[in-house]
């Protein structure tokens, strides 16, 4: 019997988007409108958030060692920075890398420290990337306790400017989708509420010969969850090809290649995305069929 009211209400669903093709049709097209911009600002927020990661991983700071520590002391101060909570990577710079970087850097005038080769006036370091740029303050602070530490030298300021824009962005993009799913769910609890209101002689009979709500709103939820499921698969398609599009276009920009930044590719991002349309459409899908039916069912 179970069985049998569980395909019921299976059937009903499928049977009245078939009836309603006009109204279907309408409720798809609002829908992918509006899960297309929902998906356009949620792989932008993906994409700022996977660069700011990126220009975190380049952030970081530089701990100068003591020109009197020994080869012991050294190894021990790398394996503590490692224990310390929010270090990432650390890099060891000798005096013969650092020397040879600034001749990188200057390139044709490398002649004006030529005399720098017979005596060395860097000094060894190394340089700390961090999990979390808010950590920094505190991750300095117990660097600057171990032994064979000189100094730490850090662009704080950036650091602190980064780590506020990354928050800025999570908290912006977090707000605007909330707003975008309130929008969907007023569009197909709308659109479904006039397919109800086009069937209200139906639900009086049916809650006349003593159907509980539960089996009335049944079919109306199976609607509105293919609503949902067929709008994010179709929206799925449409935004992958966009998105393909327009970060082939945004890598091949010669200002992103000296940047040495790079943006997800849809391949890495389309099972995420997909999981979040199908969670989208289905919520949705339930809770604008569940709004629309309660001045019916009088819940």
């Amino acid at each position: 019997m179970k069985y049998n009211s569980f395909g019921y209400l299976i059937g009903e669903g499928f049977r009245s988007v078939a009836k309603q093709k006009k109204m279907t049709s309408a409720s798809i097209i609002i829908m992918c409108a509006t899960m297309f911009i929902f998906g356009a600002f949620y792989l932008i927020g993906e994409n700022i958030n996977f660069i700011m990661k990126q220009v975190e991983s380049q952030q970081g700071m530089r701990v100068v060692i003591k020109e009197d520590a020994t080869e012991d002391e050294i190894s021990n101060m790398e394996n503590k920075i490692r224990q310390i909570n929010g270090v990432n990577q650390i890099t060891f710079y000798s005096k013969e890398d650092a020397l040879a970087s600034v001749k990188e850097q200057l390139g044709d005038q490398k002649d004006i420290i030529a005399g720098y080769d017979v005596d060395n006036p860097f000094p060894d370091s190394y340089f700390v990337t961090l999990t979390d740029l808010n950590l920094n303050n505190e991750v300095q602070e117990q660097i600057k306790k171990l032994d064979g530490v000189e100094e730490i030298t850090a662009s704080n300021d950036t650091i602190s400017s980064l780590a506020t824009i990354a928050q800025g962005i999570q908290m912006a993009t977090l707000g605007l989708l909330k707003i975008l799913i309130i929008i969907s769910i007023f569009i197909i609890s709308y659109t479904i509420k006039l397919t109800v209101y086009a069937r209200r002689r139906e639900i009086s009979i049916m809650k006349y010969v003593g159907a509980t709500n539960g089996f009335i709103r049944g079919p109306f939820i199976v609607e509105g969850i293919i609503i949902g499921v067929v709008s994010a698969i179709i929206t799925l398609a449409i935004v992958g090809l966009a998105y393909n599009s327009v970060v082939t276009s945004i890598l091949s920009s010669s200002v992103i290649q000296m940047m040495n930044i790079t943006l997800y590719n849809f391949s890495d991002i389309f099972v995420k995305l997909l999981m979040v349309y199908l969670i989208l459409g289905t919520g949705i899908g339930i809770v604008g069929s569940i709004i629309s039916m309660r001045k019916y069912l009088k819940v």
